[in-house]
């Protein structure tokens, strides 16, 4: 088999044909990024064997085309995280960097490490239509915050006795912002003034965006992966980050892969006779926190969790470690639930949170 690495840009993109038993470079190639550049691609790669896989650096900005064109010609993908490129490099015997290094780099990760131990590359259109749009909102949301934070410093020139009596993270509040509004219409005209009442304005028009978004955001997950919403600790956005960063949930052919994925299977961390497993920081952090946020507020909420958690404490794990147990059961739910489209009885996807557990890893 050979395998091809991509690293892909706005412009170009350059290939990298290795041998899978040795991983000897085969072939090298620079294409346009463009539908000409594909096609040359597919007749590079069909003279170098039948039998080939191609590797993407997960970078879907950039390389979403190139995949869409490989995966309507039949061909398999998988995707390269690129925390991984960094790895392979220091391990290579050519230093500095280049496409050419960087593609080889790809290819090699994926000999290396083995082809069915990558994501397959999967096209969902709603998936990627409900990321951008949660994306979107999360960037409207941290400009807003930048904003409520000039507020409050012009606020305390202004008029300390009101900046010391708005609540934290209240600033979204209309009833709030409205309260501020009086008060500076009150003040005699000058540049700082009209400054705050400028971003006042602007945070109100935020706040406007972001709900529309949140409920925009609600239908879209409704339509796609209603069984999410019932979940609890499970609302709209966290649903929404859960869909856009997986970006089809079928590309991850077990529920240990999209737990890998997700940074929530513990890692191996034993030493002698100590027999144990740590906190795995690698993984998509935006998918961790949504298994995150679903798993505390579970563990506050959910009597049944509560029980889990105290079971494990009972067997001798602090309530940190219970959590992470606790989470690595939620990635085969929700995986489960994101394979399962539409489904017209979500309880029959439902996994039983008390169910005995065999894998080690969740210890």
């Amino acid at each position: 088999m050979i395998v091809i690495g991509a690293d892909t840009h706005k412009r170009t993109h350059m290939l990298a044909a290795v041998e899978e038993g040795t991983g000897r470079e085969a072939a090298v190639k620079e294409i346009a990024a463009a539908d000409g550049g594909h096609l040359d691609a597919l007749r590079w790669a069909r003279q170098l064997g039948n039998e080939r896989v191609w590797a993407i650096e997960d970078c879907r900005h950039v390389s979403r085309r190139l995949e869409q064109a490989l995966i309507a010609a039949g061909e398999r993908v998988v995707r390269v995280a690129p925390k991984m490129m960094g790895q392979t490099r220091r391990g290579e015997r050519t230093v500095g960097k280049s496409d050419r290094i960087d593609a080889l780099a790809i290819a090699r990760a994926v000999v290396k490490d083995g082809v069915d131990r990558f994501p397959a590359a999967f096209l969902d259109e709603q998936a990627m239509e409900i990321r951008l749009l949660s994306d979107h909102r999360d960037d409207l949301v941290a400009e807003r915050t930048r904003m409520q934070n000039r507020l409050r410093w012009h606020l305390l020139d202004l008029c300390p006795e009101l900046e010391a009596q708005i609540p934290e993270r209240s600033l979204a509040r209309d009833v709030v912002l409205a309260r501020i509004d009086r008060k500076l219409r009150g003040f005699k005209d000058n540049p700082r003034v009209r400054v705050a009442r400028e971003e006042l304005a602007h945070i109100r028009t935020l706040t406007r965006q972001a709900r529309s978004l949140e409920r925009e955001l609600h239908t879209l997950v409704k339509a796609y992966r209603p069984a999410l919403l019932i979940e609890t600790g499970c609302g709209t956005l966290t649903a929404a980050t859960l869909i856009g960063r997986v970006a089809g949930a079928e590309r991850f052919t077990t529920d240990a892969q999209f737990a890998r994925q997700a940074g929530v299977a513990p890692i191996p961390a034993s030493s002698g006779k100590r027999d144990r497993y740590r906190l795995h920081r690698g993984g998509d952090r935006q998918l961790n926190r949504a298994l995150h946020v679903i798993a505390i507020t579970r563990a506050r909420l959910d009597p049944t969790t509560q029980q889990y958690i105290q079971r494990r404490i009972e067997q001798g794990k602090s309530r940190r470690e219970a959590i992470r147990a606790l989470k690595r059961h939620l990635a085969r739910l929700f995986h489960r639930l994101l394979m399962t489209p539409n489904h017209p009885d979500p309880q029959a996807a439902r996994i039983r949170i008390h169910a005995p557990i065999q894998a080690a890893c969740l210890t």
